[in-house]
């Protein structure tokens, strides 16, 4: 068995060194995050807060920041320089001798529900081996586009703003006006989320929410989310050509991975993933489980018409039909209307969402947000009841728990909140599920590059494209038959072959629009 503290490094120069990662991880990084997750922890989830919990001696945190500081320069170092450096990593190995001893008793309780405490985290240390070959895997990248989008990014970015903002009127050079937005608003009689002050909600949140319920907002709030936030030259891309960072492993309450949304390829805005491009001979596929969430909790609580929703393809038709919303022979193109104001309040209702965002989100209003949640009440009573078990169960101080173990603190000295809590089974076991799928994945030898939310992407040659889809596929599905008790998810594949990109569906108007305002500056400065 191999311990470590955040094993998905260590594992990472494994890789680098080609050696084969350990067979059997303790990883008492993700044990601590487990066993403290919903807790305030007054140091922090690192090495050396896990040590002041438990009151063990440790390196002080200044000392250890100036010798990462001193590590990152890349050398060369002195002779005494690299004396301090193998002293400090010893000093790590030392710590983790002190702390697993005072762990041991988490691992090892005879109080836990199923027993099954270490084989959960040994689990969990092999979806750190199976994070570590993703992250040495990377995503690849068209290095051409992305030095060209640096170099005329300033030129972009204005560019954009003209002829975006030409539907909108709502920029005076590059500040973006509320009084002008507020007109435009009220020209097309649209409704907006205010704060309580009564201004308008002008955070990213709610230009995606309200971007979802109205398409023409889309544009405006892509080109505010690329203005605010895009840093190109933040996006990691190695010498080879390809996008790496930490994936950061169960940083999120739910256990997912939390990756640096300024360095990593899937964290800015959706059109910068355009830049996502296979090399020669090669070919990408990004795997998604369809409406996961649903799935999980139809398969969980065991609501046979949730389930028999699911199963029909079509969760959203499916409740409007059994809601009596739409007639039996109802389809996506006879009853457009009437699916999509169910998929909203579904879809909400998976995001523990309120009467009110399901109303902003879709466009309707808040007194039929709340006739459509009271139907789903009544069609899916058996959901309702086992989601408002948990929840309870959790208010009282319990503790909620994934299929494999991954846990929610509740009660006194928490900060949860009723639709956290509604909300949690589906997100996490969802995380589980793509764990279990990385794992199998990337054992198995498949190039997997990133795992993306409910998604996974995969890298292959041309010639093993489409069979390495088919194994990916088969996987996937294995590791949802795994949390869901035998009922599978369904998985959706979109193949790209070289030489065409990845084109996101959400983003690729804007990159089109990104690329024909570089193409246009290029050819003027060359004339």
């Amino acid at each position: 068995m191999f311990v470590a503290f955040y094993a998905s490094a260590e594992i990472g120069c494994f890789l680098a060194l080609g050696w084969e990662p350990p067979a059997r991880v303790l990883d008492l990084f993700t044990e601590f995050r487990a066993e403290t997750n919903g807790l305030t922890v007054q140091h922090g989830n690192g090495l050396l807060g896990a040590l002041a919990y438990f009151g063990l001696p440790m390196m002080g945190g200044d000392e250890k920041t100036a010798m990462r500081d001193l590590i990152l320069t890349g050398g060369p170092w002195t002779d005494e320089e690299q004396v301090a450096i193998l002293d400090y990593c010893q000093e790590d190995v030392d710590a983790l001798l002190r702390l697993l001893p005072a762990m041991l008793g988490w691992l090892a309780s005879e109080n836990d529900r199923d027993h099954q405490r270490l084989g959960q985290a040994l689990l969990r240390g092999r979806y750190m081996a199976a994070a570590a070959r993703m992250e040495h895997m990377g995503v690849p990248i068209d290095v051409a586009t992305l030095h060209r989008l640096r170099i005329g990014w300033s030129a972009i970015k204005l560019a954009l703003i003209r002829e975006v903002d030409k539907g909108y009127g709502v920029y005076d050079g590059q500040t973006f006006k509320m009084a002008l937005f507020e007109e435009w608003l009220s020209r097309k009689q649209l409704p907006w989320p205010r704060l309580q002050s009564g201004k308008l909600a002008l955070d990213d949140d709610t230009f995606r929410q309200m971007a979802r319920a109205y398409p023409e907002v889309a544009p405006l709030r892509e080109l505010r989310h690329a203005l605010g936030t895009l840093r190109l030259n933040n996006l990691r891309v190695g010498t080879d050509g390809r996008n790496r960072c930490m994936l950061s492993p169960f940083r999120s309450k739910t256990g997912r991975n939390q990756p640096s949304n300024a360095k990593f390829i899937f964290g800015p805005s959706r059109w910068l993933r355009g830049l996502i491009k296979p090399a020669p001979g090669y070919g990408i596929a990004y795997l998604d489980f369809g409406s996961q969430e649903i799935a999980i909790a139809a398969a969980l609580s065991g609501d046979p018409a949730m389930i028999e929703a699911y199963t029909s393809g079509d969760p959203y038709l499916s409740f409007a039909k059994q809601a009596g919303l739409a007639p039996p022979e109802a389809t996506k193109e006879t009853h457009k209307a009437e699916r999509n104001r169910c998929k909203a309040i579904v879809l909400g209702v998976g995001y523990g969402m309120g009467a009110e965002s399901m109303a902003s989100r879709s466009g309707i209003s808040v007194v039929e947000a709340r006739g459509l949640l009271r139907r789903h009440r009544d069609t899916y009573r058996v959901f309702w009841a086992w989601a408002e078990d948990n929840v309870n169960v959790a208010l009282v101080g319990g503790t909620l728990r994934t299929v494999y173990g991954w846990p929610i603190r509740c009660g006194a000295g928490t900060r949860a909140n009723d639709r956290s809590l509604l909300n949690f089974p589906m997100q996490a076991n969802g995380a589980e599920m793509l764990r279990l799928a990385a794992c199998m994945a990337t054992e198995a030898g498949l190039r997997v590059c990133a795992p993306i939310h409910d998604a996974l992407l995969l890298e292959a040659p041309l010639g093993r494209l489409d069979e390495d889809v088919r194994r990916l596929t088969a996987i996937m599905v294995e590791a949802s038959e795994m949390i869901m008790g035998g009922l599978a998810c369904r998985v959706d594949a979109e193949v790209v072959r070289h030489p065409d990109r990845y084109r996101d569906e959400g983003g690729g108007e804007m990159w089109d629009r990104v690329l024909g305002i570089l193409h246009a500056a290029e050819a003027e400065d060359a004339a």
